[in-house]
Order: structure tokens, then sequence, then C-alpha cells
């Protein structure tokens, strides 16, 4: 039952899509004051409201010469010198807390890209040069697309998931579920290659995203390729949580989500496996193989975390704001919901290139008339899923603010969880371009491991860098191996030694599991409670 300061709480988040004005308030103090001592600092405020200099007019949303035209060009000035006089303002300063300064400067980005003149269609010249070419369809088009978006989202998803059907437009590979508890079913792709090349392959995605990111059209299908080249699959659906899974913990999704479903396959004759964990998935992987119980659980013969951060000390854009006052407050929120919604994820999420996912959606699909070609990887992004209170909180606490997993305080069984135990080899993959888990921050998993890292840095975001298929053109990763014993050396060493590679990193990845394998042995025949995708993915 929530207290009456958490509901108060929770109906302001709900205003400010979780943001804490709180946390907003102490960095503004924070950097107020110390502005305030800095006649320096002052000066070059002045300067830069009085006479701007150096502005930079290569922004792409003002690329087409018409943004030179009057009055446009008055537009555009006077919004690129706002943002110079920002830049000016929030510059790293001496004695301002780094956290606070990069919140501000986050947050006044907001700003400027919601004020930004080429988002609305008195101060865009292209809107007039478009429904002036169009001969006024651009606008009714445009009229169309907002008022369909309005009468079609449902449950505050998204029109365009409705193109994408699961199970028959996505997530379509041919698989049984084998098993299912109050949390996860378990999915088994079989090998469709005549000659198995090891053992199954056991995946584990981040419970914040719908399983079929690995499935989704069957060319793109990480999946799909597995059991292609000689794999059998197993990965984790997680069921969308509700309010009376509030109570359910991190260590609730550890032994639930991983331990149960291993020890099942355990139990069936499954004595060896590779194990790959997404995301957050990988995250808990890392925890489940450190605390791995041998006697009880398949061998671990490989690990692999694709795009998972095990050290929070530099997360990213998403850390800048991640406050002790941001994460109360998002415990209050979740206290009166029980859970926290997948669109106050999202909305994080599109905060952080809000000017690319936010508002040139909002010029193309109501201001131009026109649609964004809706393709598998966006219907999957709108299918999103919930996160229990508590157990959202215990991530955000003892991993994300405390950094437990990487400081060794983080418990399961009351021990303290070290990554130095795991001893199977470990393939690391990170994307160069990824907002939510930066490759440098996964790097940091080389320097709390004594094991053998393969350590990969593809090209491409948080998404397409791991959807990286064969065949696809522009592909290319880079790759160092670090052996057990051996010293340690920064991301930026490393960079200047790895050796590039052209393609894709799907290729390299099934070649090591396969130098990682063992002799297979006949699997057990597994009885199937449903057909693939199972019915948690529809929750």
């Amino acid at each position: 039952m929530a207290t009456l300061d958490q509901t108060i709480h929770a109906t302001i988040a709900r205003l400010t899509g979780g943001v804490s004005p709180a946390g907003i308030m102490v960095a503004w103090t924070d950097w107020a004051t110390h502005v305030a001592a800095s006649p320096e600092r002052q000066k070059d405020m002045a300067l830069a409201a009085i006479a701007p200099s150096g502005v930079s007019a290569d922004d792409p949303r003002f690329k087409d010469p018409v943004w030179n035209l009057p009055p446009f060009v008055a537009y555009k000035t006077a919004f690129l010198a706002a943002q110079n006089w920002w830049d000016t303002a929030l510059a790293p300063l001496s004695g301002v807390d780094p956290k606070h300064q990069r919140a501000l400067q986050f947050y006044a980005r907001q700003a400027l890209d919601m004020f930004c003149p080429a988002n609305f269609a008195l101060t865009n010249p292209m809107v007039a040069k478009r429904a002036w070419d169009t001969r006024g369809e651009s606008v009714r088009k445009g009229w169309e697309n907002w008022i369909t978006d309005l009468k079609t989202t449902t449950n505050r998803k998204p029109r365009q998931i409705d193109n994408f059907v699961v199970g028959q437009d996505v997530a379509t590979s041919p698989g049984d579920v084998v098993f299912r508890n109050q949390l996860v079913e378990l999915l088994h792709y079989k090998s469709r290659s005549s000659r198995r090349k090891g053992p199954p392959v056991f995946i584990v995605p981040a419970w914040i995203m719908k399983f079929y990111i690995l499935d989704l059209s069957p060319e793109n299908s990480l999946i799909g390729y597995l059991t292609r080249n000689g794999f059998d699959v197993f990965t984790l659906s997680w069921k969308n949580p509700g309010r009376e899974d509030a109570d359910l913990d991190l260590n609730d999704y550890l032994e639930l989500g991983i331990r149960e479903p291993l020890q099942f396959l355990k139990s069936q004759g499954l004595e060896h496996m590779h194990a790959a964990g997404y995301c957050l998935g990988g995250t808990l992987l890392a925890i489940a193989a450190a605390s791995h119980n041998h006697d009880a659980e398949p061998e671990l013969l490989s690990l692999t975390l694709l795009a998972s951060q095990t050290d929070f000390t530099e997360p990213g854009e998403l850390g800048t704001f991640m406050t002790e006052a941001q994460v109360a407050f998002l415990e209050d929120l979740m206290a009166d919901q029980g859970y926290l919604e997948a669109h106050q994820m999202a909305a994080a999420f599109q905060m952080l290139r809000s000017a690319d996912l936010i508002w040139s959606r909002v010029i193309r699909h109501y201001l131009m008339g026109e649609r964004t070609q809706i393709n598998d990887l966006m219907a999957w992004n709108a299918d999103s899923t919930r996160m229990p209170a508590r157990m959202h909180t215990t991530y955000l606490r003892r991993l994300f603010l405390e950094n437990g997993l990487a400081n060794r305080t983080y418990r399961v069984d009351g021990h303290r969880v070290s990554l130095t135990d795991i001893r199977a080899p470990m393939y690391c993959l990170a994307t160069e371009a990824d907002h939510v888990s930066p490759w440098r921050s996964v790097f940091k998993l080389l320097a709390l491991t004594d094991t053998d890292v393969r350590f990969v840095l593809t090209n491409g975001g948080h998404n397409g860098g791991v959807l990286s298929e064969p065949g696809h053109s522009g592909r290319h990763f880079r790759i160092l191996d670090k052996q057990e014993g051996t010293r340690f050396v920064g991301p930026d060493a490393w960079y200047e030694s790895a050796v590039a590679k052209d393609g894709s990193w799907w290729g390299d990845w099934t070649h090591w599991l396969t130098r990682k394998s063992r002799k297979v042995s006949p699997m057990r025949e597994l009885a199937s409670l449903a057909k693939a995708p199972g019915s948690y993915v529809f929750d």
C-alpha cells in the first residue's frame, strides 16, 4: 500500500514523464552557486549572449539551402545562438559535480530540441515547400496521420505493431515451449543442420524486451542462424509482470529465470551448454555464472555477453540523470503502480536521442504528411515489457548506483558475487554507437575477470549492431583476445591493437563456439508444452 507521499510523488512522476523535479533542482543549485562565484564564466556567458561566436551551422536539421532565406535564416541563427549560449553556460566548471553538469546539459538539450524551429509548421520552410509542391496534400495527410495515431493507439502501443503479427510475421522460427514457470517460458529450437557443431546455446534476453529481438524476420534471426549452423537453441521468454508480481526481486529473476530452467535441462540429461545474455540479460547471466551450481546445473562451456554492462561507473547518458533523487522518485512511482510501465522506460531511452527518435518523427508524419516505412525492428521496439517494483529498485540501487557487481558487494545466497569466479571462456560484444551500453563501459569486464575473454567491437547501435546478419552491407568489427593472466590494457590501447575485419561478427562467434565445444552427446527428446513463440510473448 503506497503512502501519501508516494502517491503524490507518483502523480507528479506521471506528469513529468518520470523525471524528478528535485533532482533537477539539486543539479541546478550546484551549477548556479558555482557560476555566481565565477566571474570568468559570467563573462563568457555574457559575450556569448551579446556577440555569439563559433556558432556551428552543421546541424543536419538545417542542411537544406531554403533555411538560408529570410525570415527562416533568422529563426535558424537565433536557435543556433541559443544552443551555443547553453553550451558555454553548461561547460565543465571547477567545483560543479560532473554528474550534475552532465544532467543539466542533458535537460537543456531536451528543451532546445523541443523548441527547434524545424518542429513547427510556421517556422519550418520545408513544411511550406512541401505543402506548395503537393498542393496542400501533405497538410491533409499529416492531419490524417495524427488522427489515425490518436484513434489506433491502445494501451500506449503505437499503430505500427499491428503490421507485424508475432508468430506470423516475426518470431517465426519453428520451436517448442519445453518448460514454464511463473516468470519464464523456455523455448527450444532444434538444429536444422545435419551435423551438430556443439552443445546447445542457452540465451537470456533482457527482461525489458520481448525475446524475439533475436528472432525477427528469417533473414536477420540470430536464433535461425544458430540452428542453421548446427546448434540447438534454448531461449527464455519473460512474462510481462503485473501488479501481482510487484514483490519479485532481482534474485527471484535469477532463481526463476535462469536457475530453474537450467536445473530442468540438467534433469533431462543435458550436461554441457553455451550461455549467452543480451543487455540486462547478460548482466543477470554474469551473476548466474559467477554463482553457478555445478551439481544442479549444466556445465557452462562458454559465456557470451552481448552489449551487457557489468560495471556501471560509466553507464553513458542514461547515467547522467539516474541519481539518488531520481531513483527515489521512480521507487515512489512503482510503489503506487506495482511496476514500471514499458512506455515510462521507453521515454527515457527516446530522450537520449530526442531529435532523431521523437521530433524527426513528428516532422515527418504530421508536418510533412509522410509515413516512415515500418520494419520488424521498429515493431519489436514498440512491444516492450514492464518491470516489477522491487526488482527494478534492486537493479537501480544495488547494481546501478552502488555498482555492486563490480565492487563485489552484490550477494546471492548470502555470498558476495565475484566475476573472477567465472572460469568459462567469454565472448564479449560491444557496439560502437551504443547509447544504452557504451562500449567503453562494456569493456570494463576485462578488468573484472580472470578468464580468457574475446572482446569484439562492431559498428552499429545497441540493437542494430547485434542484429548484424551476414550479407548486410557496410558491416565491420574489431577483435582481440585477452588471455588469462595477461596484463590489462585500456580501451584506447585495445582499439589500436585490435584486428579490423569486414562483415558480420555472427560467423566469428559461431566459429568460436565450435572451438569451445566438446564432443556432443545425443539430446533427450523434450516434451512440448506448446509451439513457439509460446504464450508469455503475447502478454
